[in-house]
């Protein structure tokens, strides 16, 4: 934690009890108009830039996201954290950003799609509006001022106006044309809305980062150099008023415990090994950290680079990702895909979401019809489309026991691929009841061979905590059957 001293403001911390401490940190919202609008650059630039001058920064991101946090602790050398109004209790969404600023001077929290767009038309609920409101934070307006002059400033007004419970610390400007087209639209704004105006970014090819068909390419795929990160952070100090922004910015108060985290007994040590790399690199940071809550040790393996499976390891969790673009190497490594099978079929806990449980089937089709073998465990194969298949958040009840609980339990995820799952084998049973947040239902999903779970869902364990203590308890069972057997 550091004690800076900027605009003649200063941050720090203080003891309320032996056991407490009071820490000062300020934030800030980071939102857009609309998705597309640049908040995602606009929000490394600033965390870059804070992070150049010394700052610790906290990075977040509202929405089941998975590839901007990436991007996010790449850039500040600290973990992102998602904050989602749907998936996760408010309780839960306030706990995670008061544990997670602790250790930081400024919390930059990313938005997603536009300011006040939700799960309907008729609230506030799982918007950035709603976060900023329950997080108590300003926000910072990105506005796509691409062909646009006079008339952002009428936009701009409109957002202010829309919710008068919500706070601005300014607007910036994106796609600008020139420096010009700054100083016309700032004239605008002037005379027409509350909202102070911190600059624009002219159009910048040497920023963009490369997309793909789930948004940005991953920070595993495309990292960001230093000196491009370098060069993010110059563009926000040349084109934006960091001094007004901070200096704006009102302190918070967060209460900074000792104590640490509870864990779970470690009188058996649990290993659960987890795939990761640039294939199956879609985790929320929350579910890794739930599972060592529970006692768990976990040793950490990359299919595409040849690994076999950790040693003494009593799970197995294959998160997300892409395995369509690594099915060349995902197949030669027959090796570790026996393995996998053959954990399988000796009931060791496994358990896959998408991407992983796309490597769990018997093989995956890519668009052009060629065929690459899998790990075999589900009788199942996977075909990729060029269109989105499925998309949207999703509340699984379970109805069935499974290695992440049992009958009747409910837990709240998301769901977002371009493949699309054929059976070759009818009577694998199914293991969720699912419904969207409308609360339509939908296809039944999660599939159980033995202990092993397979689903296209992500599911954040953080909106029902006894999934991980459950998964563990599985793990725990599975390595006293071995020993029985030794």
């Amino acid at each position: 934690m550091h004690n800076f001293e900027f605009s003649n403001l200063k941050w720090s911390q203080k003891p309320v009890t032996p056991n407490q401490w009071e820490v000062i940190i300020k934030g800030v919202v980071i939102a857009g108009t609309k998705s597309g609008s640049g908040k995602t650059t606009l929000s490394l630039g600033i965390m870059a830039a804070l992070a150049k001058r010394g700052f610790g920064v906290a990075p977040f991101k509202v929405g089941p996201d998975f590839i901007d946090p990436g991007h996010h602790r790449r850039i500040t050398g600290m973990t992102c954290r998602n904050l989602d109004g749907w998936m996760l209790s408010k309780e839960y969404n306030l706990e995670n950003f008061e544990r997670n600023t602790q250790d930081s001077d400024m919390a930059v929290v990313e938005g997603v799609m536009g300011l006040y767009d939700g799960y309907d038309g008729k609230s506030e609920a799982g918007s950035t509006a709603q976060m900023a409101k329950w997080l108590g934070l300003p926000v910072i307006l990105v506005v796509d001022a691409k062909s646009m002059a006079r008339s952002a400033a009428a936009v701009i007004m409109g957002f202010e106006r829309f919710d008068p419970g919500l706070h601005f610390a300014g607007v910036i400007f994106n796609n600008l044309g020139s420096h010009r087209h700054l100083q016309y639209l700032i004239d605008a704004v002037g005379e027409n809305v509350k909202i102070p105006s911190l600059g624009g970014l002219v159009i910048d090819e040497k920023i963009a980062i490369p997309e793909r068909h789930l948004g940005l390419v991953t920070q595993e795929d495309h990292t960001l150099d230093q000196e491009t990160i370098n060069l993010l952070a110059d563009i926000v100090e040349k084109s934006i008023d960091l001094d007004l922004l901070v200096k704006n910015l009102p302190e918070i108060n967060i209460s900074k415990h000792l104590k640490p985290l509870s864990r779970g007994p470690r009188n058996k040590n649990v290993r659960i090994a987890v795939a990761k790399d640039n294939a199956f690199c879609f985790y929320y940071q929350d579910n890794l950290e739930l599972l060592e809550g529970q006692g768990a040790e976990l040793a950490f393996f990359s299919p595409i680079a040849g690994d076999n499976l950790p040693q003494d390891i009593d799970g197995l969790y294959i998160g997300g990702g892409y395995p369509e673009l690594f099915g060349n190497k995902l197949a030669k490594n027959r090796k570790l895909r026996d393995r996998i099978k053959e954990k399988s079929d000796a009931g060791m806990p496994i358990y896959g979401e998408c991407g992983g449980f796309m490597y769990l089937c018997e093989a995956l089709l890519d668009q052009h019809g060629k065929r690459y073998p899998m790990s075999g465990c589900f009788p199942f194969t996977t075909r990729m489309f060029p269109r989105l298949k499925a998309l949207g958040y999703r509340e699984i009840t379970l109805t069935r026991d499974t290695v992440i609980g049992n009958q009747g339990m409910i837990v709240r995820g998301h769901e977002f691929h371009y493949s699309e799952l054929i059976i070759n084998t009818p009577d694998v049973p199914n293991a969720y009841r699912i419904s969207d947040r409308s609360g339509l239902d939908k296809p039944p999903d999660g599939y159980v061979v033995k202990r092993t779970l397979g689903s296209y869902n992500h599911l954040h364990f953080g909106s029902q905590p006894q999934a991980a203590k459950h998964f563990v308890e599985n793990c725990l069972a599975y390595q006293c059957q071995k020993e029985k057997r030794i």
